[in-house]
């Protein structure tokens, strides 16, 4: 495994749009026991807000994720949206097929490099309840958990 990342092309960036919207409206319906639609009318709202500028908004980074020359995933970074000074994960997505292969830790290990360079003290980022295996990632990356949301079905 030879992984690395580099900024993505405009043809890449709109199908990351595409699998951004759906795949975090469906995380969050699934995480929320929200209908699917409205989640995704959740995802354009917050798309829009965070990438004004789309691939062009200052600040924000979205990159792709190499198996030597060859896409594996996916990597977005920016701002932290309430910390001054800290970088902020908004989304990491290593394809199905890939994972386990340690392009995750690499991409991660990225995020630490483009952080320190641009001058960030910490990193943050969100991850779903459901989503042991990156939260086991993260942890094995010195990641602390900040703040647990609970929810009770009924």
């Amino acid at each position: 495994m030879t992984a690395s990342v580099r900024p993505m092309t405009d043809d890449e960036f709109a199908k990351f749009l595409a699998r951004q919207r759906a795949g975090y409206a469906a995380d969050v319906a699934r995480a929320s026991s929200i209908p699917v639609e409205a989640a995704l009318a959740r995802a354009e709202e917050q798309m829009a807000g965070l990438l004004p500028e789309g691939m062009r908004t200052p600040g924000h980074r979205l990159l792709i994720v190499l198996d030597g020359g060859r896409p594996v995933g996916t990597l977005w970074i920016g701002p932290h949206p309430e910390r001054s000074g800290a970088a902020y994960v908004y989304d990491i997505f290593i394809d199905e097929a890939e994972r386990g292969r340690g392009f995750g830790r690499t991409a991660m290990l990225a995020v630490e490099e483009l952080a320190k360079a641009d001058g960030s003290a910490a990193i943050g980022l969100n991850v779903f309840g459901f989503n042991q295996g990156a939260q086991r990632l993260y942890a094995s990356l010195g990641y602390d958990v900040v703040a647990t949301q609970m929810l009770k079905r009924l």
